[in-house]
């Protein structure tokens, strides 16, 4: 394989293109990641994290090895640690010398070749240490293209080249300047006369009664230059240091000008396809961090099986939100979910803070992870990988001038159905919680006979209890229009009425539980008698 096609995340170079071209990219967004709690922990500089998820079996696959070697062996861990910081340096470095605009800057080249070498032997290292432990592709390759690059021996002789050179730039500690006076005693030109490798000596009586010498020496100081002495300002000392570095550059200008041009040929042309890998170093290093975080708290993450998008397949054994999982105290409370032939669609109804939304969010986060190439938040899983996921969740920060709360909603839902396919995951959680029961069930039953025909999965979570008693009503309805089952899931309770978040598979039983949400806050009758009392 070509060092220019090698990925860490795509297994080939065909896959990669897919998924530039978008044909295997589902339609996902920040903003729907956003809403599932992902990129709480998820957050990446170099590229958003929606832009890696993928519908390719084959590039989930390989994502899943490389991930789990990243969690098996620190040192990939430690060499990403090491080496991202590297290649942001060079990054910099490259953005620095395009801002100051100079033909030609010989010692930041020669300080990016250092940091291109750096980072190879990071590489090198790291890979050796591990070398035992890698299973995955991925990993495999790059081991095989770095041992190639850096064992060979054009390589060897051209950085044994670049450390006789650094250490010639890197040893020079003075220079002796020359300037030409007039009649006046004004300079009138100046030039560097020497590059030495020791620093000169101040030069005061001290300094001198110290070394017990008061001979001529080359390297005594007989006067400090202005732009050093105190109360003089930043721009004048910038414009002496930048002298200094243009008369050095000038002196190492013939043997840097013909080194650059054989670090071009070679060096840059092996070692630039880190730079192009530096997004997908960021997004593996911190998808390894999540996944360790949740392995430490004792969390469960399973392989899944992965089945055809066409069959829509989803069954999950334990299912549970992983972002919630690492704030929350104390045991999860893990749940079963599947959709199958008798329901495409879930209405989920039970107490405020019964887990209403903590599962909503996970069945999300469940296909996100698979599509990322992630092991799943449960004990077992069966999953078809899904096209698109549309979140509909409440917000703070809706566009209610023209339309009103109630039409922006219905608008945000239109937006929906322009885009949901068959294969889509659709996530509903309190909508059209603007308007009363009876409007807002009317349009929800709408709703979700519009998602039945369409045939996507979807789960709405929601207060409103006349909805889910009207299932029966609307499984009928679907039934003569040609659409999917509707079922119904509640969040359960306790015998003492204490809110268990098991998510079951049943009736609803009617009760909204708002005289529990009234007790809560002392707004009962009785409650509020007492108040009127005090």
């Amino acid at each position: 394989m070509e060092l220019n096609e090698f990925s860490l995340i795509y297994p080939t170079a065909k896959s990669k293109a897919a998924h530039e071209s978008g044909s295997a990219c589902p339609d996902v967004d920040e903003y729907t990641l956003e809403e599932l709690g992902l990129l709480e922990v998820f957050s990446l500089k170099a590229q958003e994290l929606s832009s890696f998820l993928t519908t390719d079996p084959e590039v989930m696959a390989y994502r899943r090895a490389t991930f789990s070697d990243l969690v098996a062996c620190p040192e990939l861990s430690e060499l990403f640690s090491k080496l991202v910081p590297v290649l942001e340096d060079i990054k910099e470095l490259r953005r620095l010398e395009a801002d100051a605009a100079e033909e030609e800057d010989y010692l930041s080249s020669l300080t990016e070749i250092e940091l291109y070498v750096s980072s190879v032997e990071i590489l090198w290292n790291g890979l050796s240490k591990a070398k035992d432990r890698i299973k995955s592709p991925a990993f495999t390759k790059l081991y095989d293209l770095v041992e190639e690059l850096s064992q060979s021996d054009y390589y060897q002789n051209l950085n044994k080249h670049l450390q006789e050179l650094t250490s010639r730039v890197r040893e020079i500690r003075s220079v002796t300047i020359g300037v030409n006076l007039d009649s006046r005693l004004e300079p009138t030109s100046a030039g560097v006369l020497s590059i030495n490798p020791e620093p000169f000596k101040s030069g005061d009586v001290l300094d001198k009664i110290l070394r017990l010498s008061f001979k001529n020496d080359p390297y005594t100081c007989i006067a400090n230059l202005a732009p050093f002495s105190k109360g003089q300002t930043e721009n004048e000392k910038t414009a002496l240091s930048t002298a200094f570095h243009n008369a050095i550059n000038q002196v190492y200008r013939s043997s840097l000008h013909s080194w650059k041009k054989i670090v071009q040929e070679y060096v840059l042309e092996n070692t630039e396809f880190l730079l192009r890998l530096s997004p997908e170093f960021e997004f593996l290093a911190k998808g390894r961090d999540f996944l360790t975080a949740l392995q430490e708290k004792g969390l469960p993450l399973s392989t899944p099986t992965l089945r055809p998008m066409e069959e829509n397949a989803f069954f999950a054994k334990g299912l549970y939100n992983p972002v919630v999982a690492l704030k929350a105290e104390g045991e999860m409370v893990p749940n079963d979910l599947s959709f199958d032939e008798n329901a495409r669609i879930f209405v989920l109804t039970g107490p405020n803070r019964g887990g209403k939304s903590v599962i909503t969010c996970a069945l999300g986060l469940s296909f996100v992870m698979l599509q990322l190439g992630m092991p799943v938040p449960a004990e077992s899983a069966t999953l078809s990988p899904v096209d698109g996921i549309y979140t509909h969740f409440p917000t703070g920060a809706d566009d209610t001038i023209d339309k009103g709360r109630l039409g922006e909603e219905c608008a945000r839902l239109g937006e929906i159905f322009d885009a949901v396919t068959p294969y889509s995951l659709v996530l509903l959680d309190e909508s059209l919680s603007s308007t009363g029961s009876f409007e807002a069930s009317y349009i929800a039953s709408e709703v979700l006979l519009g998602f039945s025909k369409v045939g996507c999965r979807t789960l709405f979570s929601t207060h409103l209890h006349e909805l889910a008693a009207r299932v029966p009503e609307l499984n009928e309805r679907a039934k003569a229009e040609g659409g999917f089952p509707i079922d119904t899931l509640v969040a359960g309770m306790e015998e003492d009425r204490r809110r268990s978040f098991v998510i079951t598979r049943a009736k609803p039983d009617g009760k909204s539980y708002a005289g529990d949400i009234a007790k809560k806050y002392g707004l009962t009758y009785e409650d509020i008698q007492k108040r009127i009392q005090k």
